[in-house]
């Protein structure tokens, strides 16, 4: 292919120096037409507004919804609790071992308690604890051996944990649990021993056709036979006499109940029981 004299040769192919989507204007020096290599890169100014990449030896910066960063207190034996100044227990931070066979409504009572007060309070009941076991789990109903006392045992001891981390935190923390007076397997020294002195105990015994009518409502593992809540309500009776603060809800109703509870461990914390 021929070409005029004095005429500019075509870029050679692919090189990109074209006119259409040519776009390296700088030229090589001394050489008139001939394309140089690119300038460096120039960094943007920083000042205000600036949103360019940060220079790599300054550090990342930290996001507001980064998490992990607060340190908890560790959970000690729990002390007993100053008295409170309000009428009832006030915000006072307590922990609170609410006792009862089963259908006194312990569960239920906990629960309200805990939702109405003023600060911030849990309830962690025995029995949710031991069924976090799924495969395995040694019912004592089928029959009180090794393998449903270890389980006791060791829910006893999370719950212990649970609470000393509650309260550590300025979480008051009440657990409900069945202990009976005459079984030191499953009495009130492993709570001592999981939670510290500072445990407040109230027993919740209403009469045996009240547990009875409740139990009837249950379903589940949690519905107990008739002779077996008769058998339950008789030896809790061996509370009376004890010490520890008793009510008697078999007259009153969850709401009731709750505010006697209050008022129950508001003298506890003045006068804490011998146990």
């Amino acid at each position: 292919m021929q070409h005029a004299v004095g005429a500019p040769l075509p870029p050679p192919q692919g090189s990109g120096n074209g006119p259409v989507g040519w776009t390296h204007q700088a030229q090589h020096p001394g050489h008139p037409g001939r394309p140089g290599p690119p300038p460096p890169p120039q960094p943007a100014p920083r000042g205000a507004g600036w949103t360019g990449p940060a220079p790599h030896h300054a550090p990342a910066p930290v996001s507001r919804e980064t998490t992990g960063h607060i340190q908890l207190p560790p959970g000690g034996p729990v002390p007993l609790p100053a008295p409170p100044a309000d009428p009832g227990t006030g915000t006072a931070t307590l922990a609170v071992l609410l006792i009862g066979p089963a259908g006194a409504g312990k569960t239920t009572v906990a629960k309200l308690w805990a939702s109405r007060r003023r600060v911030p309070t849990a309830h962690v009941s025995l029995d949710d604890v031991r069924e976090w076991v799924r495969s395995g789990f040694a019912d004592p109903q089928t029959g009180w051996n090794d393998h449903s006392e270890a389980q006791y045992r060791l829910a006893r001891r999370t719950c212990g944990f649970a609470a000393r981390n509650f309260l550590a935190n300025g979480i008051s923390c009440i657990l409900d649990d069945a202990v009976f007076p005459d079984r030191p397997v499953v009495g009130l020294g492993g709570w001592k021993r999981h939670v510290g002195p500072g445990l407040l105990p109230v027993v919740l015994l209403p009469g045996l056709e009240i547990v009875l009518e409740r139990n009837a409502a249950r379903s589940g593992n949690r519905r107990l036979s008739d002779e077996e809540v008769a058998r339950i309500h008789g030896r809790m009776a061996g509370w009376y006499g004890s010490g520890l603060p008793i009510i008697d809800n078999s007259t009153y109703d969850v709401e009731t109940t709750a505010r006697v509870l209050d008022d129950v461990l508001a003298r506890s914390i003045a006068s804490p029981p011998a146990w």
